[in-house]
C-alpha cells in the first residue's frame, strides 16, 4: 500500500515501475507530435524528444492547475501535454537564438 501522507491521485512510482516506462513512452510520443506541429527544424535526439514530452506534460499540469482546468495532483491529458511541449519548444527556440 501507499504512504498515508501521499496524495492518492498521484501516480505511485515506487509500487509500479512500469509507470516510469509508460511515462517515458508517452513523453516520447508527445514530444514527437509537438515537434511535428511546431514549425522549424528542431535538432533534438530521441532522449531530448522524450524529455521534451515529459517536461511539456509537467508544464501543462502546472498551467492547468493554475487556470483551474485540473485539480491538484491530476495529470494533464494528451492535448494539454502537447500544448505544454509546444510552449517548451517555443521557449527553447527563444533561448537558443540569443
Amino acid at each position: 500500500m501507499g504512504r498515508p501522507d501521499r496524495d492518492p491521485a498521484a501516480p505511485n512510482l515506487e509500487e509500479n515501475p512500469m509507470s516510469i516506462i509508460g511515462m517515458i513512452i508517452v513523453g516520447f510520443i508527445v514530444g514527437l507530435i509537438a515537434r511535428a506541429i511546431m514549425p522549424g527544424d528542431q535538432k533534438l535526439g530521441i532522449i531530448l524528444t522524450a524529455i521534451l514530452g515529459i517536461v511539456g506534460s509537467v508544464v501543462a499540469g502546472y498551467l492547468g492547475t493554475a487556470l483551474g482546468l485540473y485539480q491538484a495532483g491530476q495529470g494533464a491529458g494528451w492535448i494539454g501535454s502537447i500544448v505544454g511541449a509546444i510552449i517548451v519548444l517555443f521557449v527553447y527556440g527563444l533561448i537558443k537564438k540569443s
